[in-house]
């Protein structure tokens, strides 16, 4: 289900791509997630309230604006091309816009247009929307704690929930979040890594964590798996994490 998650977020994606103004930090793709709906979101593509959004409790694309009811698009059993062909027609008849499904960076995976979403697992897609809470419950925390008035978002390429932000009253920048199993765990992880004068803060000297594990080579900077963490576990964590990049 985490694949066929993070492919039906590239429609998200592809939307911002469409419609917004392009940004260099790419943050015109990324997306938010809502903890209430249980879904992300793009940007507002329009002076309308224009967004696209894609629900984990139903399995759904939604296209919802001020002005029109919202519009479902059911993605078990529906191939690529018809996604596509929905997409289409919404962002022609809401936007007069046209759609166009095209990247700057390449997946993990690939999609072509017989490609067919599948509803497999409704419990681990469950287990998916439960981690993007606690991910967002933490990470509010953190930032609320810590003042870092950072943007909590989502995205698309590495499909990691994170901040990058800068500690007030410091020379120190730090990117955290959540993310999907890759070369550096097998699992869901939570992650943080910390920069000073923009440069890496070396873990190899730091003390040991509480909960996690410091990285250093390709990735440098702390992981705790994330698939059992609660909140709290979380946010002890990235503190535990703050407190010695601090300090180094």
């Amino acid at each position: 289900m985490e694949k066929q998650m993070h492919l039906a977020a590239q429609y998200l994606a592809a939307a911002g791509i469409s419609f917004l103004d392009k940004k260099l930090d790419d943050s015109h793709t990324n997306l938010g997630f809502e903890i209430k709906n249980g879904g992300l979101s793009t940007h507002v593509l329009s002076d309308q309230g224009d967004q696209l959004s894609l629900n984990y409790n139903r399995f759904t694309l939604e296209w919802k604006s001020n002005d029109n009811d919202t519009v479902v698009f059911e993605l078990d059993g529906a191939m690529h091309t018809e996604v596509l062909s929905w997409l289409n027609h919404a962002a022609t008849t809401r936007l007069n816009k046209t759609y166009h499904y095209k990247f700057h960076y390449e997946l993990p995976y690939a999609i072509d247009a017989t490609f067919t979403f599948q509803l497999l697992d409704f419990d681990q897609l469950m287990a998916l929307k439960a981690l993007r809470v606690m991910a967002q419950l933490v990470l509010k925390q953190v930032d609320k704690d810590y003042g870092l008035e950072g943007a909590i978002r989502v995205w698309p390429h590495h499909f990691d929930s994170g901040i990058y932000s800068t500690l007030p009253d410091s020379d120190i920048t730090l990117g955290l979040g959540l993310a999907i199993p890759d070369a550096i765990c097998n699992t869901h992880y939570l992650y943080i890594s910390g920069y000073k004068n923009g440069q890496k803060i070396a873990t190899s000297t730091l003390p040991v964590l509480s909960s996690g594990v410091w990285k250093s080579g390709d990735f440098v900077g702390a992981v705790l798996k994330a698939d059992t963490v609660t909140a709290s576990e979380g946010i002890a964590f990235f503190e535990d994490a703050i407190s010695h990049l601090k300090n180094s």
